[in-house]
């Protein structure tokens, strides 16, 4: 049974559980499948609130998932007429953005403690018109953050990005000391606050090979990475190691030699983490006025039409993290400021 539900707080929650508000993505993808599946598996762990279509998620959940416990602000914005799973069209991108919009007034309302995202097709979203490079991007831009960072974690690693969807070639132009300073100073304070790590141990990677051998391979290490981890040293006294050649701080930050790895561009951080534990990948926005995930995987229009192949882990493992955030946010803060 899925419980729609207004625009409201709502008495029936337990006291003290987090309130989860997820939005479930491209209505053509995966996102509602996986939501479901998720909220079965989880319905003990916090208070889930969707947002979405409801007729869409019925036809989700088949004949064999079971959906109880599942609360729905039902926006009733994808037509039942010629619906189908797996199909590329600007009607549902524009659909995905309005489940973004509605849950960014539940959390300005504080009528949902956090924020986990689905899947979108940036395709789809600006074929309806709204230029969107990311989930990341507009939230910020909708909350006005200006400093923010996209963490990448799975049971494995802990990476921090400088550099977003930015394509290869125009990387090493975009790196400037100030934005390594903030991303390091932003990652730091979420290792704290977080994930409760008292003293966070930090590698910066460096984006040449071999870190460019003191320059020989670039010379971005040595004119812009060293004075950004210089600065912040001498800022917090903090334990920040680099610039290492990528493959070695990575692969001490897998042996838990390290608490978090920072890395220059995109694929520096995906392509190992996708290659330890790719099932239990999570993107967690720093920076926010909110706690928000979402997981490492896109809409997968090409199996969505077979809700069976919809693995939910990596949706899983992302509503654990911000649960897990939230509580230990609100931790944080209590000892800060005691009653």
């Amino acid at each position: 049974m899925i419980t729609q539900i207004k625009r409201a707080p709502y008495a029936d929650y337990k006291k003290n559980r987090i309130r989860v508000g997820i939005t479930m993505g491209d209505p053509s993808g995966i996102g509602p499948a996986i939501t479901l599946k998720a909220i079965c598996k989880l319905k003990r762990l916090a208070d889930f609130i969707v947002i979405g279509d409801g007729n869409v998620l019925k036809k989700a959940s088949g004949s064999k998932l079971e959906a109880s416990g599942i609360k729905l602000v039902d926006l009733k914005n994808v037509p039942c007429k010629n619906f189908k799973f797996g199909q590329l069209k600007a009607e549902y991108g524009h659909a995905a953005m309005e489940y973004l919009d509605t849950a960014l007034d539940l959390l300005k309302n504080k009528e949902i403690d956090c924020l986990v995202t689905c899947p979108v097709s940036k395709e789809a979203v600006n074929l309806s018109g709204t230029k969107f490079s990311g989930h990341t991007e507009y939230l910020a831009e909708h909350t006005q953050t200006k400093d923010f960072v996209m963490l990448l974690l799975n049971k494995s690693l802990k990476i921090s990005l400088i550099t977003r969807h930015t394509p290869l070639k125009d990387v090493a132009s975009k790196l400037k000391d100030e934005m390594i300073y903030k991303n390091i100073l932003l990652t730091f304070n979420a290792m704290r606050k977080l994930f409760l790590i008292k003293n966070p141990r930090i590698v910066v990677c460096g984006l040449n090979p071999h870190a460019s051998d003191n320059g020989l391979l670039g010379n971005e290490e040595n004119t812009i990475i060293k004075p950004a981890i210089e600065k912040i040293k001498n800022k917090l006294g903090a334990l920040i190691t680099g610039p290492l050649s990528s493959d070695v701080a990575i692969y001490k930050t897998s042996q838990k030699l390290y608490d978090c790895a920072i890395a220059m561009y995109h694929d520096q951080a995906l392509i190992p983490l996708k290659l330890l534990r790719a099932d239990t990948g999570v993107n967690l926005t720093l920076g926010l006025p909110f706690i928000r995930t979402s997981p490492l995987h896109g809409t997968a229009f090409d199996i969505a039409a077979n809700l069976g192949l919809a693995n939910p882990n990596s949706l899983i493992e992302a509503i654990r993290v911000a649960v897990k955030c939230v509580v230990n946010l609100n931790k944080t803060l209590t000892r800060a400021y005691p009653n």
